[in-house]
């Protein structure tokens, strides 16, 4: 495994960080834009995305439509610009993670911040990611919910005895936070079940692609194809990284490749991800990117936490000064 270096002058002495990357869900028209505006090397990032995948990241990212940004293969691309532009001010302020770990795509943008693949390769992997899965279960035919207030035994357990199609916990969120994924009508009746059986609530996600489930097996089948054909160049991690299908550090090129495809349509382990990183002596998490989603779960997972995020230059100063509060 690559050495990690530890972050240059003022935080020479900082605790060891987490950088943990959002997934879909967290994207908004004009995230990114504030550091667009304040950093050059932020401009160079989006223009790189722009070359990359033919057309201007920047503008749909910052003025939308929103109904363009929401087709899982536009936000994917667009969502990772923004969570490594705020990857890119951090390292131009010095501060470096220890550890890096990501969300379902979030785990794209920790490959990019761990070096291996580049932001270029890692643009037009996840279009190509969101395309697969949208062809993999056609729009309006699968459904996502997040699930509150039932343990995750209690949740698998209603799944399997739906009726009217497949339907399987997707992401194991936190506790009592367990989002399931399947065919429109068999999640439409798991809701319904899961709420007669004590579910605080059960929330439709707007989400174009029912992700993290057997629905997906055709897509990760057509990405291992894509990233066995050699079309992105990889290397071992130069940052330690906790992948979402198993919850464990990877640290060589096919661990990465088999976690990737894997994680398709198997379940994120989230809940589990924050464990291990807590368990390797880390509990200061940097959420780097747009929105809290992640701050919320860890909170819950890891009580005792210490949680900053960074997505614009507020939140970047902010993090700045509570970090040096809490030099070691």
């Amino acid at each position: 495994m690559g050495k990690t270096h530890s972050p240059i002058h003022p935080f020479t002495h900082s605790p060891r960080l987490a950088f943990v990357f959002p997934g879909q869900g967290s994207q908004h028209v004009g995230m990114g834009k504030n550091l667009y505006e304040n950093f050059d090397e932020v401009k160079t990032l989006y223009k790189e995305a722009s070359d990359a995948l033919g057309y201007d990241v920047a503008d749909l990212s910052f003025n939308g439509p929103a109904e363009e940004l929401n087709k899982t293969h536009r936000t994917q691309p667009c969502l990772l610009a923004a969570s490594l532009a705020a990857y890119t001010v951090l390292k131009v302020k010095g501060i470096k993670p220890s550890v890096v770990a990501g969300h379902s795509l979030g785990e794209y943008s920790a490959l990019v911040a761990s070096s291996v693949f580049s932001f270029r390769d890692a643009v037009k992997l996840t279009e190509k990611r969101g395309q697969l899965m949208q062809q993999a279960v056609p729009e309006g035919k699968g459904l996502m919910a997040a699930i509150l207030g039932l343990d995750k035994e209690r949740v698998k357990e209603i799944c399997s005895s739906v009726r009217s199609g497949y339907a399987a916990p997707a992401n194991y969120n936190c506790p009592g936070q367990i989002v399931i994924s399947g065919e429109k009508e068999a999640i439409e009746e798991a809701m319904k079940l899961l709420k007669d059986a004590g579910a605080k609530r059960a929330i439709l996600l707007a989400v174009s692609a029912p992700s993290h489930c057997a629905l997906m097996e055709n897509a990760s089948r057509a990405l291992s194809e894509f990233l066995s054909l050699e079309n992105i160049e990889m290397a071992a991690p130069q940052i330690p990284v906790v992948s979402n299908a198993n919850a464990i550090f990877v640290n060589t090129v096919d661990g990465i490749k088999a976690e990737l495809v894997k994680q398709l349509n198997s379940p994120v382990l989230w809940e589990d991800v924050v464990k291990e990183i807590v368990k390797s002596g880390i509990s200061t998490f940097i959420e780097t990117g747009p929105g809290k989603v992640l701050s919320g779960l860890i909170k819950r997972i890891a009580p005792g936490a210490v949680l900053f995020n960074v997505e614009d230059t507020e939140s970047l100063e902010k993090t700045i000064d509570r970090l040096k509060g809490i030099q070691i």
